[in-house]
């Protein structure tokens, strides 16, 4: 239990620190642009972090502290829980980027700047996890930096399959994402978290359940066992495919491409009742040369 309590002060530790760093960028950055770069680069260096601990303690706990799955289910819906209800619901994922982009939500300038400050929170948390691994303050963390340098890929299918597994992985958690993005926090963010936790159970023997490509790049892609173009297959064009076939679900249309809707018809709101309609059609039907007005007297 002690390498599990080392764990949990240190999602707290960083839990704690992004918290502050979001306070600080809200005091005394303006909230606009730079404000939301630097919640972006919060968010992204503790989801890094959180992320890569807990995906040690579920590769090495089973057997080398006895930590079941069960707990570390636990842990990551709870973290996911802490990482959307904090720091102003930023998602940190790329694909939610893109996104909000193709839903002319934001510009391609904003979203570039978003991208860069993802990647560098995500490389800052790298950095900051593999320090913390190296005072190997547990004997989890010592077992981690014997296996580091000899990491497998993480892929565990062919890469066809691996690619759809991502992919729809990614779908789903969109389109749960566009659906309860407007609903109130107490709704929305349990039912993201358990969403992930589903996802990553479910496609963890295949692929590892990342469907976050900055987190799938951090984690994996320096391991040996595939090729950097089988990793972008899997862990980039396969989510992105997933977000786009989610929006063009949700939406039936992507408005920064096209904005005919491919898949439902609108309909008006405001329907005529059918008895004006019949009276309307009445009055329209033009009269026979033979009848007369009723006020033309008779002969």
């Amino acid at each position: 239990m002690e390498g599990l309590n080392v764990s949990v002060a240190f999602f707290l530790l960083v839990l704690g620190a992004c918290q502050a760093l979001g306070w600080l960028s809200r005091r005394l950055l303006s909230p606009g642009p730079w404000g939301c770069l630097a919640r972006e680069f919060a968010g992204s260096f503790q989801l890094c972090s959180s992320c890569l601990e807990l995906r040690m303690l579920m590769d090495i706990g089973p057997w080398g502290a006895g930590f079941g799955l069960d707990l570390a289910l636990t842990l990551l819906f709870l973290l996911w829980a802490a990482h959307g209800a904090s720091l102003d619901g930023v998602p940190a994922i790329p694909t939610v980027c893109v996104q909000e982009l193709l839903l002319l939500r934001a510009g391609p300038a904003g979203t570039g700047a978003r991208l860069l400050a993802q990647a560098a929170g995500t490389a800052a948390g790298r950095a900051l996890t593999r320090l913390y691994w190296s005072w190997e303050l547990t004997q989890l963390h010592f077992i981690q930096n014997l296996i580091a340098a000899e990491c497998s890929s993480a892929i565990r299918a062919p890469l066809p399959l691996a690619a759809f597994v991502e992919g729809s992985c990614s779908f789903l958690f969109h389109l749960v994402l566009l659906k309860v993005r407007q609903s109130h926090p107490l709704c929305r963010v349990p039912a993201l978290a358990a969403t992930v936790t589903f996802l990553t159970y479910a496609a963890g023997p295949f692929t590892g359940g990342f469907f976050n490509p900055a987190l799938a790049t951090a984690t994996t892609f320096h391991c040996s066992g595939s090729s950097s173009w089988e990793y972008i297959q899997v862990y980039w064009l396969g989510p992105l495919a997933g977000m786009l076939a989610a929006l063009l679900l949700f939406h039936g249309n992507i408005p920064r491409l096209f904005q005919r809707n491919l898949l439902y018809s609108h309909k008006s709101k405001y329907r005529v009742p059918k008895a004006r309609v019949a009276a309307q059609v009445e009055g329209d039907k033009p009269k026979r040369k033979g009848d007369k007005s009723k006020g033309e007297p008779r002969a």
